[in-house]
């Protein structure tokens, strides 16, 4: 099938280009994931956003990367203990809401969103916002877990695109280069079963991961390489030469910059 988050040709008449991700948004301020974020990234004109999802004791679905509220806003506490009207009190950078998944999707009828579900209470809030907004089309899900990651897929009423965990990404990253082509698609198969999309850094630790090999692999086996979280325009245009098929980064106007030079920023 094909998988309508990834189509970034515009129109028939030229290739798909690179995804570009604003990495929870837009802000040289600090405020990630606000809305005041998400909206910087569309008035740039990107098409794609990179945010996390944690939910309330009350079950309402936020879009937050930390367990606390403490590092990134004015309030306190952990978020799967508080209520929605507890972090609505909470200002990210002493000033911007903690956003609600259904913000993002109502105000942005148009953005598509990498939803990284940071926590086991998310799952079936997640599925039933992706049911809610009928965003099948809009959304890929991710997750560290890939158990939780699938938690979320078996949910839902109709396919999304997702991108494989740790363990399926480790996987790929020590086998890879040890196994032709052929063997490899037989092993991964069943970890790679519900995986359009292999979302990594470009080395962890000492293992560097996003190599030519790497790339050629997982276009064999039908799949996108996303990095992250770039933010050196230097190592966008590396990256973009050996073939990634998208970057996440803070630096979503450099990143703007850098495909434009390319003719690759849409409407270019």
């Amino acid at each position: 099938m094909t998988w309508p988050y990834f189509d970034t040709s515009g129109d028939d008449s030229r290739p798909a280009r690179p995804i570009a991700m604003a990495h929870r948004g837009f802000s040289g301020e600090g405020f990630e994931n606000s809305m005041a974020a998400f909206r910087a990234a569309v008035d740039l004109g990107y098409t794609h956003v990179e945010t996390d999802v944690h939910t309330t004791s009350d079950g309402v679905l936020l879009l937050f990367h930390d367990e606390t509220l403490d590092r990134v806003t004015d309030g306190r506490g952990r978020v799967t203990e508080l209520t929605a009207a507890e972090v609505a009190a909470a200002r990210i950078g002493g000033r911007e809401p903690v956003p609600l998944f259904d913000e993002l999707l109502t105000a942005f009828p148009d953005i598509r969103a990498n939803l990284d579900v940071k926590d086991w209470d998310s799952v079936r809030s997640l599925a039933a916002g992706i049911e809610r907004h009928r965003a099948h089309e809009r959304v890929l899900v991710a997750s560290f877990s890939d158990r939780r990651r699938r938690a979320v897929l078996k949910l839902l009423s109709r396919p999304v695109a997702s991108s494989a965990g740790v363990v399926t990404n480790g996987l790929f990253v020590l086998l890879g280069p040890v196994l032709p082509v052929a063997l490899l698609r037989l092993v991964l198969r069943r970890p790679l079963h519900d995986v359009q999309a292999l979302q990594v850094p470009v080395r962890h630790g000492v293992i560097p991961v996003v190599t030519p090999g790497f790339i050629r692999r997982a276009h064999r086996l039908g799949l996108v390489v996303h990095v992250w979280t770039i933010n050196e325009p230097a190592e966008m245009r590396r990256l973009l030469d050996l073939g990634v098929d998208g970057i996440v980064t803070d630096r979503a106007d450099l990143l703007k910059q850098v495909l434009q030079e390319r003719d690759e920023w849409p409407g270019s």
